[in-house]
């Protein structure tokens, strides 16, 4: 594979990442076929390329895409990429709210996320009393609280119950100017956590129990707001899981529609389930610069870190060839990342490292373009948002 690859992209200095679209295409055909007959909603964070989401777009299975802000919703709507675009994060966007209320065919085709009436506080705020019908999508918190001051999974929605989420669907269905048609509702704790970390058996089954009894406690506590709220408001869709979860989020009879980005693109963080395995697709090259001694080679730049908690597993991952790994005192750095391992004495400057980074979509933050490849040549070259001059946060 790094023969192909090198190839590929002989013409072209890196550091520069790829597409490998035979990868990326398996990948979507996989999510497909784990989703059941639901269709999937494309999350637009873990690609953060157009070219890329109008490509799994245009394939059978997918419809619509999760946005992570109101500004980037608003931008694929001018580009015409879909008529379903749901920001899936509250939005205190003063500017991109008037926008919106100002463009009829984006008030047609985005929804907005809120879990409290705070948030069409805000709104009204940006907009005045008086303003034209903005589509909103009610977020319920799906965390698992089995005690008193428990919580597992993601700090989101307060709205947790059936009975808040029919009272704030009330609240929403009373305020002029809105217009209540989805529900939003996703399991991080299960969708995002892989259940066989590498090398810690004891916490993979320890997540594999919580889990399951999140996901069992989930069904039924779901069933009930999604009802509630039906009760109150004529619901478009209602939206769960990720790409970890769609088997089991695809089981539960309230959820009409799944989501999912990050099993597009396979990065290193989704290497840690027993269900699945996305293949690597998008890949950074980085040049050796520098062998400094016996077992050691220097690559340019690569400091591409991901987000979240700040551990090693955060850290880009060394690809090809097999059997480099990071230094732990240097780890990947702003100008130089040193590798080590037998195959560092068969690199010399100038040579290619390909690495994988740990999250899908935060390679695009760092490139302008993906090279995508197609068996040993580049197909084309595509900006990425940043490459587009767009930065959404």
């Amino acid at each position: 594979m790094r023969t192909r690859l090198d190839t590929a992209t002989k013409e072209h200095d890196p550091p520069f990442a790829i597409v490998d679209l035979d990868a990326f295409d398996g990948n979507a055909d996989d999510l497909v076929r784990r989703a059941g007959g639901l269709p999937i909603r494309v999350a637009s964070k873990s690609v953060r390329v157009r070219a890329l989401l109008e490509r799994v777009l245009d394939r059978p299975g997918y419809a619509g895409v999760m946005c992570y802000s109101l500004a980037e919703a608003l931008w694929l709507s001018d580009h015409d990429l879909s008529d379903d675009l749901l920001v899936a994060y509250p939005t205190v966007d003063h500017g991109a709210l008037r926008r919106l209320a100002a463009d009829e065919r984006a008030r047609g085709r985005v929804t907005i996320v809120v879990d409290s009436v705070e948030h069409l506080d805000v709104v009204r705020a940006a907009l005045g009393a008086h303003h034209p019908p903005i589509r909103v999508c009610l977020e319920l918190d799906v965390s698992w609280r089995p005690a008193p001051g428990l919580h597992v999974g993601p700090r989101r929605s307060p709205v947790h119950t059936a009975r808040d989420a029919g009272e704030l669907a009330a609240a929403i269905a009373r305020r002029p100017g809105f217009r209540l048609v989805g529900v939003m509702a996703y399991e991080g704790q299960i969708a995002g956590l892989g259940d066989r970390p590498p090398g810690r058996p004891v916490r993979g089954a320890v997540l594999r129990w919580v889990q399951r009894r999140s996901a069992a406690e989930l069904v039924e506590r779901r069933g009930a707001a999604v009802a509630a709220v039906r009760r109150v408001a004529e619901l478009e869709f209602v939206n769960g899981g990720g790409t970890g979860s769609l088997e089991v989020t695809g089981a539960d009879p309230a959820v009409t529609e799944l989501a999912a980005g990050s099993g597009l693109v396979g990065p290193t963080l989704f290497d840690g389930y027993r269900g699945f395995r996305p293949r690597p697709a998008v890949l950074f090259a980085l040049p050796v610069v520098r062998r400094p001694a016996r077992g050691v080679a220097t690559l340019f730049a690569g400091g591409y870190v991901a987000s979240g908690t700040g551990t090693p597993d955060r850290l880009p991952s060394p690809y090809l060839p097999v059997g480099l790994k990071l230094l732990p005192l240097e780890g990947a750095g702003e100008v130089q990342t040193p590798v080590v391992g037998r195959a560092a004495d068969s690199l010399r400057p100038g040579d290619r490292v390909w690495l994988r980074h740990a999250k899908a979509g935060e390679p695009a933050e760092r490139f302008t373009h993906y090279h995508l490849v197609r068996g040993d040549a580049v197909e084309r070259t595509v900006p990425t948002y940043r490459g587009e001059g767009q930065c959404f946060g």
